[in-house]
This record gives C-alpha cells, structure tokens and sequence, in this order.
C-alpha cells in the first residue's frame, strides 16, 4: 500500500457538504483504505475574485492503486458530484479532487504531476497536510515544516475540527 494525500475543494453547491461526501466516496474507493482527514478549512479563490471561497481540506489514503488507477477514481467522484470540466484555470466548480503527495514518488506525465504542481506555494494545501503530517518529507527531502515557513497562513480559516470518516458497516461515525 502506498500513502497518498488528496487535496479536496470546493465553492459551488453547499462546498462543506461537498467536501463531506468527497470523503465519504474516497473511503469507498476499492483496494484503497480511508486513513483520516484534514479539518475544514476556508480560503479565497485562486485566479478570479469574482467567485465564492473555498473550503478545503487534505485527506489521507492508502492505496494499492497505481497513480492513474487513483486519478480516475478522482476524477469518477468529481463528476458524480457535478464537476463539469471547463478549459478556465481556477474558476468555480463542485469539487476539486488532486493527488497531492503519491508516497515519495515524483511522477510528470500528460495527465498526472506529483507532487502537486505549487502545492509548496498554497497555504490551503500545506497548513491541512501538516495537521495529518506534520514530519512529512516531499519526495524531494525538504521537510513539510520549511516549506509552511515560506508561505504565510493570508487569509486561511480553520472551519470544522477533524471529520470522522463513518464506519463502513453501520454508516455512523465513531463514538457518534
């Protein structure tokens, strides 16, 4: 199994819902154990002003999955929740799913850019990534830490404490 860490936004369609049912379906994806999730966060759009904010948040999964197998879950749990891809950089939508970190693979293919391409440089993606991983090495050897001191907190909010994936049997989640 190789440790992966997804990337999740949105700002369309109740983000925070879609944020939550994101989790849930990363938790069903086959040969792939959900391990745990960020809390939420809330950050400004990237690109255009002129679109709500995000809620963001970083999840941990283990997967026997190749990158690409991973990528076209993704992509598959994007589209169910209504993500209609647009050839606009950084507009709205409702969901964003990204393979951050694929264990301490580098990977630079047509489809697929691991680690995320200036995911070092987005304070929405690290400050979640080190509440799962605080130690955490990029595959290059710079610890996590160095790289959450060059990019300041801005305008990041911390939303909801941990989300607690459900238990797959009863649909509850633990101690609820």
């Amino acid at each position: 199994m190789t440790r992966c860490y997804i990337g999740l936004g949105s700002n369309q369609a109740d983000p925070q819902a879609q944020v939550e049912a994101a989790c849930a379906a990363l938790g069903r994806i086959p040969d792939t154990r959900f391990v745990a999730c960020s809390s939420l966060y809330r950050s400004a759009p990237m690109g255009p002003q002129d679109q709500p904010s995000y809620v963001n948040a970083v999840v941990a999964l283990d997967t026997a999955l190749t990158a690409e197998q991973l990528l076209d879950a993704l992509q598959q749990i994007e589209q169910q929740q209504g993500r209609v891809r647009k050839a606009e950089r950084w507009g709205p939508r409702t969901l964003d799913l990204d393979i951050l970190l694929f264990g301490d693979q580098q990977i630079s293919s047509p489809r697929l850019q691991v680690p995320h391409y200036h995911m070092h440089a987005r304070a929405f993606v690290l400050y979640p990534l080190a509440e799962l991983q605080p130690e955490l090495q990029m595959p290059d050897g710079t610890p996590l830490q160095h790289l959450l001191n060059a990019c300041p907190r801005g305008d990041l909010q911390t939303l909801a404490a941990f989300i607690q994936q459900p238990d797959a049997q009863t649909g509850l989640t633990p101690g609820g």
